[in-house]
């Protein structure tokens, strides 16, 4: 069984918007509405050893989704490869998913009108192309790719980082797939 999953490595991240800007762009996401969003976390320390970073936070596509759960028709169901999706001819536009989603990665597209999420660019991976904002990545802080596979380049770059793994939000229970990655020691944190 596929086991699809999105790493993000937040030492890697540049903060060039380029993950942004592709999700848009290949979403057709209009202005204001995002799928994935980038937050600049920081500054810590003091001029002239002032240090931050970048978080990019897509839909989790949490293996115990709150959102599948709180869908009262169906509408938001989990494919077999562990990707969230929403069936469009189904959804109500009750707003429980958005609701109980704890990331905020879902919301009211303000033109269609319909709600909306990451599909981890469904259309894309359905036809073996990376999603938009994993291709587009400049400082290759994005991968994604079968963790079910051994010898996929996200399993031997998660292996040889594991030491650095950690889920976003871990106690709502929701189990994230996307995976982060934290910064080495001393990369962010200015010296003493």
């Amino acid at each position: 069984m596929t086991r699809l999953t999105l790493l993000v490595d937040i030492q890697r991240c540049i903060g060039c918007w380029a993950c942004t800007v592709a999700c848009k762009q290949e979403n057709s996401v209009p202005p204001g509405v995002f799928r994935n969003q980038l937050f600049l976390v920081g500054p810590f320390g003091e001029y002239p050893d002032v240090k931050a970073y970048f978080l990019s936070r897509p839909c989790m596509h949490c293996e115990d989704a709150a959102c599948v759960k709180a869908c009262p028709t169906g509408a938001t169901f989990q494919r077999g490869d562990g990707t969230v999706q929403i069936d469009q001819d189904k959804c109500i536009v009750c707003g429980y998913c958005a609701w109980a989603c704890p990331y905020g990665a879902r919301q009211i597209n303000p033109v269609s009108k319909r709600i909306e999420g990451c599909s981890m660019c469904s259309q894309r991976i359905d036809v073996g192309l990376d999603p938009a904002c994993v291709h587009h990545c400049m400082g290759k802080a994005l991968m994604f790719g079968d963790l079910n596979d051994p010898n996929s380049d996200i399993s031997k770059y998660l292996e040889a980082n594991k030491d650095r793994v950690f889920p976003l939000l871990e106690s709502f229970g929701t189990k994230p797939r996307t995976i982060y990655l934290a910064p080495k020691m001393g990369a962010l944190v200015p010296k003493p």
